[in-house]
């Protein structure tokens, strides 16, 4: 008789499919890895699946434009909540004084990061400006140049409500109709996020 034929160990059986397992295990892990980063270069290059979502309430400013594009001379190093009038002071200005006066009271601990301020095109009348020497003794007072302030703006008439960053860039912009407590979210964000001011 011939020699005995020794079947082949189980080892040596398995290599062809343990092979294949490890082929299939270091492709998803390939594209676990590598799939996320084709899937956000696709959405940002072609603009699909982008959230509609945002996080502040007000009009977002990123266009490098500072509170002297406004008509503005200042020198705040803090965050500013600034209401311009391009015309009379009326009552949504002074709704919008008033409102930037609460906003930053309402930061709590973090209120003296942040300044409120008024600048107007026209002198205020006598009784409130009174009112605010007597009620609002920390409220900055600056001269609108309306020519600047309304190229930069269309020449919108409306008083406004800005939130200017320490380096005095414009970041958010609200018309009279804002709600305070989506203001004091918006800032107190900001406040959160930024390490100057």
């Amino acid at each position: 008789m011939g020699a005995a034929m020794n079947p082949p160990s189980m080892s040596e059986a398995k290599t062809p499919a343990s092979r294949r397992k490890g082929r299939l295990q270091l492709l998803l892990i390939v594209l676990g890895v590598i799939g996320p980063m084709i899937l956000a270069t696709g959405m940002y290059k072609l603009q699909f699946w982008v959230p509609e979502g945002r996080s502040y309430h007000g009009e977002l400013i990123g266009n490098g434009q500072t509170r002297a594009n406004l008509g503005v001379q200042a020198d705040e190093q803090r965050w500013q909540l600034l209401v311009t009038a391009p015309k009379e002071c009326a009552v949504d200005c002074q709704q919008l004084v008033y409102l930037a006066r609460q906003v930053q009271i309402g930061l709590g601990r973090d209120a003296g990061r942040a300044s409120h301020a008024i600048a107007v095109a026209q002198p205020l009348g006598t009784d409130y400006d009174a009112k605010l020497t007597r009620e609002y003794p920390q409220l900055q007072r600056y001269p609108l140049d309306v020519n600047t302030f309304n190229k930069t703006t269309g020449g919108k008439a409306v008083p406004q409500l800005w939130i200017i960053d320490p380096h005095g860039n414009l970041v958010l912009r609200y018309d009279p109709s804002v709600k305070g407590k989506d203001l004091l979210n918006d800032l107190r964000h900001l406040l959160k996020l930024s390490n100057i001011g």
